[in-house]
């Protein structure tokens, strides 16, 4: 995948286009995307994804608090060239890019920028100035500079259709696994691996606390999960929690998300990691006392290693 960031001299041949955010880029924009590359292939063209950086809400909405998304740029650009398109096109998002009339963007970058043969868009896809660009008006528009535009169906799941806002709302509620299905693939987190209190270590469980490398990425609900950890290229299991740590931290300050590498004790401060999110376990909670704790976090561990090595042999 040939990656642009602008679209000026782009040369492109026969372009067959999508347009969107793609946060995520989860199974209902898989099927978008796997329309549009065999399309243009079929017909001898060159499938292209147009994005936006930043997200359009961070600059329209004017405020950046309790804005959160499933993917940072670098991952999207990973998932994006898992689908096999063939030019990923970022585009700078303003707010003049945002006030521009859907028919204006058409003309001034679809049509003669990019030389659009072949729109290809979701069920629910509006762009320009007050989400105006409806698929009604993309067909009027697609007539008066002569392309074709083709809608494609939602993909539903047993909960209803599937989108960037239910795997949101499913992982801030802590449904890991219904988050998990209709992405397609595990969420997983990239951060830093950040100086904390040590306390997992005087249980015998030391953790590695992890700063994300994007503020803006959506941290699940508060819990105890079963992960996959990268660690030179290889999966090796463990288990996080994401909370307060409430029987320890009193006043409950501080939220953190600690990661307990199996049968790992490495010193790993100032690494880059990705933690990947197979199961969760259960519900943050406060124990009496140490000892609770201490115990549950043993059955903790034995748990994930079940569901762990459970999924692992049947791949």
């Amino acid at each position: 995948m040939i990656i642009n960031e602008g679209y000026d001299k782009l040369n492109l041949k026969h372009p067959f286009v999508t347009v969107g955010v793609f946060d995520g880029v989860h199974l209902g924009h898989r099927a978008i995307l796997d329309h549009l590359a065999s399309t243009a292939k079929k017909q001898g063209g060159e499938s292209v994804v147009i994005t936006f950086d930043p997200h359009p809400r961070l600059v329209l909405s004017g405020k950046t608090e309790g804005l959160f998304f499933l993917s940072s740029l670098d991952e999207k650009k990973k998932l994006l060239a898992e689908s096999g398109i063939d030019r990923l096109i970022i585009m700078s998002f303003t707010r003049d890019l945002g006030n521009m009339e859907a028919c204006d963007f058409i003309r001034k970058i679809l049509v003669e920028k990019i030389g659009v043969k072949h729109l290809i868009v979701g069920y629910d896809n509006h762009f320009g100035r007050g989400k105006g660009g409806d698929f009604k008006r993309m067909c009027e528009c697609a007539e008066l500079y002569d392309f074709e535009v083709e809608q494609v169906d939602g993909v539903y799941a047993q909960e209803g259709i599937i989108s960037s806002t239910s795997i949101r709302d499913a992982l801030l509620k802590g449904r890991l696994e219904d988050a998990n299905r209709w992405l397609g693939y595990n969420y997983a987190i990239t951060g830093k691996v950040v100086e904390g209190r040590k306390l997992g270590r005087s249980l015998g469980f030391p953790t590695a606390n992890i700063k994300p490398c994007d503020i803006f990425k959506l941290i699940p609900a508060d819990g105890v999960y079963a992960v996959e950890v990268m660690l030179d290229n290889k999966r090796v299991p463990g288990m996080l929690s994401i909370g307060f740590n409430p029987t320890i931290n009193k006043d409950k300050s501080g939220r953190s998300i600690e990661v307990n590498i199996f049968d790992f004790d490495m010193d790993l401060y100032g690494s880059t990691i990705t933690t990947i999110f197979r199961f969760r376990l259960r519900d943050e909670r406060r124990f009496e006392n140490i000892e609770e704790l201490t115990e549950q976090m043993k059955l903790d561990k034995q748990l994930a290693l079940r569901l762990l090595d459970r999924t692992t042999a049947l791949k």
